[in-house]
C-alpha cells in the first residue's frame, strides 16, 4: 500500500485547484486537499457546510502537545498563581495517579453563517445540524472521539504515538506534526489536562471577557512543530491559544485559538487563511468530586485573503453549542487496545 498524505489542517479553495501554474502532482494534492476540508464552492452546499461544519468544529487538535511537567522555577509566578487558583476550583488534583481514563457522550448543534462581505456578523444559512458524540481518553496521550452530523460520521484518535482522522469523503488519514490533544477534552472536560498544558503558558495581562473579569494565558506553537505541520504546498505561519481564567472562582470560562496558513501554488500569488475560534466554557459541575464544564458555545472565523482576491477577503462564519450527558472515570475494560488507529494509517505511519 502506497504511503498516505499527512493530514492537513489547512482548507484550499477548488480557485486554487484549478489554477493551471500548478503541476500534475500539485494538481491531484489540490484536489485531496478540496475533497477533504473547506471548499466553499462545491455544488451540493447543504453537503459542502456539513464538511465544513465537521472539518472546522468537529475534531480539531490542541496548538501544542502535551508537555512533562516542569519545575515550578520554570514558570513565572503569575500564571503559577493561576493554575494553582485553577487547580484548587476543580478539585482536579485529587485525580492525579488515581484516573486511568474518562468518557463522555454528549450533544452538538452546528450551524453555518456565511458573511462574504465581512460585517459584523453574518446571517445564519440552512437548518441547524444536530448531532452527537462520545469520547474515550486515557493518559497521557490516547484519545478517541466519534462524531455524528447531519448523517455523517467522523472519527478521530490517538495511540499516543500518531493522531490521525477518519471522514466519509477522504478515510483515515494521519495529522501532521506531533500528537496533541483534542482541543474539545479542554474545553472543560479534563481539568487536569487544562493545568498542565497551561503551566509554562505566558501571562498575559487580564482582561474582561463576557462580563466576566480573567486572567489571561498565552500558548503558542513553536517553529520546529510549524514546520512539522507544513510542506511544499501549505505553510503554518503561526498557532496561538488564549486561556481565560476567572479570577473570581479561578474557572477556565473562555479558550480562543487561532492559526495562520499560507497556501500557494507554484507559480501562483499566495492565498492567507486564517482560522479563529472561542469557546465559551460554563455550567461546571461536580463529578466524582471535580468540576467539569457541561456546556458551551464556539463560534469559529475562517477568513480567505490574499493580492489575488480582487472582490476582498472572503469570510465564513459558523457556531457549534455543545452538552456533556454523561461523564465517568475509570470505565471498566477499556484498554490501550481501544485506540489503535486504522490499518491504513498503521501501514503509511509503518507501525507494527
Amino acid at each position: 500500500m502506497s504511503r498516505l498524505s499527512p493530514l492537513s489542517e489547512e482548507p484550499i479553495s477548488e480557485e486554487d485547484n484549478n489554477s493551471k501554474c500548478c503541476s500534475k502532482k500539485g494538481h491531484q494534492k489540490w484536489r485531496s486537499w478540496l475533497q477533504n476540508h473547506f471548499s466553499l464552492l462545491i455544488f451540493n452546499k447543504k453537503q459542502s457546510d456539513i464538511k465544513i461544519l465537521l472539518s472546522v468544529l468537529g475534531c480539531p487538535l490542541f496548538p501544542v502537545s502535551l508537555h512533562p511537567k516542569q519545575p515550578i522555577s520554570h514558570v513565572s509566578s503569575s500564571a503559577h498563581y493561576i493554575i494553582q487558583h485553577f487547580t484548587a476550583a476543580t478539585g482536579c488534583r485529587k485525580l492525579d495517579g488515581t484516573v486511568k481514563n474518562m468518557y463522555a457522550t454528549g450533544k452538538v448543534t452546528m450551524a453555518m453563517a456565511d458573511d462574504q462581505l465581512g460585517s459584523a456578523g453574518g446571517a445564519a444559512t440552512g437548518v441547524p445540524q444536530k448531532g452527537c458524540f462520545v469520547m474515550w481518553q486515557m493518559a497521557p496521550n490516547k484519545w478517541l472521539i466519534e462524531l455524528v452530523v447531519g448523517g455523517h460520521k467522523i472519527v478521530a484518535g490517538s495511540d499516543g504515538d500518531v493522531a490521525w482522522r477518519h471522514t466519509p469523503w477522504l478515510r483515515a488519514h494521519a495529522a501532521k506534526g506531533g500528537v496533541r490533544p483534542l482541543r474539545r477534552a479542554l474545553q472543560g472536560l479534563d481539568p487536569v489536562a487544562v493545568s498542565d498544558m497551561f503551566s509554562l503558558a505566558q501571562y498575559m495581562g487580564e482582561k474582561r471577557i463576557m462580563a466576566v473579569d480573567c486572567f489571561v494565558l498565552k500558548l503558542s506553537t513553536d517553529q520546529t512543530d510549524l514546520a512539522d505541520r507544513s510542506d511544499n504546498t501549505a505553510e503554518m505561519i503561526k498557532h496561538v491559544m488564549f486561556g481565560y481564567f476567572s479570577q473570581r472562582n479561578g474557572l477556565l470560562v473562555y479558550l480562543e485559538d487561532s492559526y495562520l496558513t499560507r497556501i500557494q501554488c507554484p507559480g501562483a500569488h499566495p492565498t492567507y487563511w486564517e482560522t479563529t475560534m472561542g469557546t465559551k466554557i460554563e455550567d461546571y459541575r461536580t463529578v466524582e468530586g471535580v468540576m467539569i464544564a457541561h456546556s458551551g458555545l464556539s463560534s469559529a472565523i475562517i477568513t480567505r485573503f490574499g493580492d489575488n482576491l480582487k472582490a476582498g477577503p472572503t469570510i465564513t462564519r459558523m457556531e457549534e453549542a455543545w452538552t456533556i450527558d454523561d461523564l465517568a472515570f475509570n470505565v471498566p475494560g477499556l484498554s490501550a487496545d481501544c485506540f489503535i488507529p486504522p490499518q491504513e494509517v498503521q501501514t503509511a505511519e509503518g507501525l507494527p
